[in-house]
């Protein structure tokens, strides 16, 4: 594998750092007694941990987490998703989490997209629904159609266009960046949430102070190539994203979807940049339209 795929920046500040947080992520995981942890799988950006919920005998679904969470995370959302198929959570190198803690370098998305071209084939032999959300979803418009792809939910997707960038972002965001602490977490996980979805202390702010404190964050990739959006016009890719997402919102998405997808995006009322957190019986009835 060449190196400059590989040797970009390192998520994590320090080895004790990033110990801490895949500690973290691996006690989370241990709460789910049916998870399985799968081979670790070889890469060209780096080795990759995926984990498989087993389910019912409907359609499996690969999920694709955003930036800055993972499968630990994603998997209390996903989990009802069991009665019906099994649930494969892949951790993407170069996010906090238990894959590879070095980023792609250069073009980050088509590096993430040929990753995912060589994870599928290893997770699942049979035909997925892929769930992917905001950087995941770029991740999966990135990579290649291929039959094995029966259809994609895209939430809160990035890759179609860049992220609006509101001025209560830089107040919400520097602040956390500087001196992470759970309140700092809260106001900028609350910004990001829809708006009844707003909470005095945020159930994810413990682990965004963890981020802000240990880690590199990374921002939202720009709009993919034309090419790789206009392959997948006739795949069954359904772009859904919050009424009230601050970064994608419906506006911001129609045009792209309509043109480089050939659709129409979904509105989940109520729901911020975070839906498939906030609104998981949602997402799973979307998943389920698909197969």
């Amino acid at each position: 594998m060449p190196e400059t795929t590989l040797h970009g920046a390192r998520v994590y500040r320090s080895e004790s750092a990033e110990r801490t947080v895949r500690d973290w992520c691996r006690e989370r995981l241990d709460e789910y007694p049916d998870l399985v942890f799968l081979p670790e799988i070889p890469t060209s950006i780096g080795p990759t941990r995926a984990f498989r919920m087993p389910g019912g005998p409907g359609t499996p679904v690969v999920v694709l987490s955003g930036t800055n969470f993972n499968s630990a995370l994603m998997a209390s959302p996903v989990s009802d998703m069991t009665e019906e198929r099994d649930v494969y959570l892949v951790d993407l190198p170069g996010q906090p989490g238990l894959s590879c803690g070095l980023r792609p370098r250069g073009h980050r998305a088509q590096a993430y997209g040929r990753w995912f071209d060589e994870v599928l084939p290893e997770l699942v032999d049979r035909p997925v629904v892929v769930l992917g959300h905001s950087l995941g979803a770029a991740v999966a418009l990135a990579a290649r159609p291929r039959d094995q792809v029966r259809g994609m939910v895209l939430v809160n997707p990035a890759g179609l266009t860049s992220a609006a960038t509101p001025p209560e972002l830089m107040r919400v965001t520097l602040p956390w960046m500087i001196g992470p602490r759970d309140d700092k977490s809260t106001r900028l996980l609350n910004f990001m949430s829809g708006p009844d979805l707003r909470y005095p202390s945020h159930p994810f702010a413990s682990w965004m102070t963890m981020v802000g404190r240990y880690c590199r964050t990374s921002l939202a990739p720009g709009p993919l190539p034309t090419e790789s959006l206009l392959a997948w016009q006739g795949h069954g890719v359904m772009v859904v994203t919050g009424s009230d997402d601050v970064f994608f919102s419906p506006a911001r998405l129609h045009g792209p979807a309509r043109r480089f997808l050939d659709t129409e995006p979904r509105v989940l009322e109520g729901a911020g940049h975070l839906a498939p957190y906030e609104f998981p019986e949602r997402v799973r009835a979307l998943v389920r339209e698909i197969a």
